[in-house]
């Protein structure tokens, strides 16, 4: 459905990916496996998604891969701000990043359900 060359969040997406694996060994380190098994699995799943949703066989796909995508980058938030209020580790630039990862997937998946309305419309 996509080109993943072009993909700006999908790019996105991995240098993230990066960071939380990184995170993931500081944390370990500190002893500190459940959180940071919870961040990697969430973390590096968005852009094994949207990896998935340029691949899609159908726009239906296509939307619903990105959906999956954006539910796993909240998840990911979340993990990352439970991580800062309980002072484990400073988080905010990786809240930073998931938030804008957040607005062009949510971007995306506006511009996608209204493209299959309007594709559905013209077939009625």
């Amino acid at each position: 459905m996509g080109n993943r060359e072009d993909s700006i969040v999908l790019r996105n997406a991995f240098d993230f990916a990066i960071k939380v694996v990184d995170v993931n060994r500081t944390l370990n380190k500190r002893n500190e496996f459940v959180l940071s098994n919870q961040l990697l699995r969430s973390g590096t799943s968005v852009g094994a998604n949207i990896n998935e949703a340029l691949s899609g066989v159908s726009k239906r796909d296509f939307q619903h891969k990105m959906g999956i995508a954006y539910k796993e980058a909240n998840e990911t938030e979340y993990w990352l701000k439970l991580l800062k209020h309980s002072n484990t580790l400073e988080t905010d630039l990786l809240i930073d990043d998931i938030a804008e990862i957040r607005r062009i997937l949510s971007a995306i998946i506006v511009t996608t359900k209204t493209n299959l309305k309007q594709a559905q419309s013209l077939k009625n």
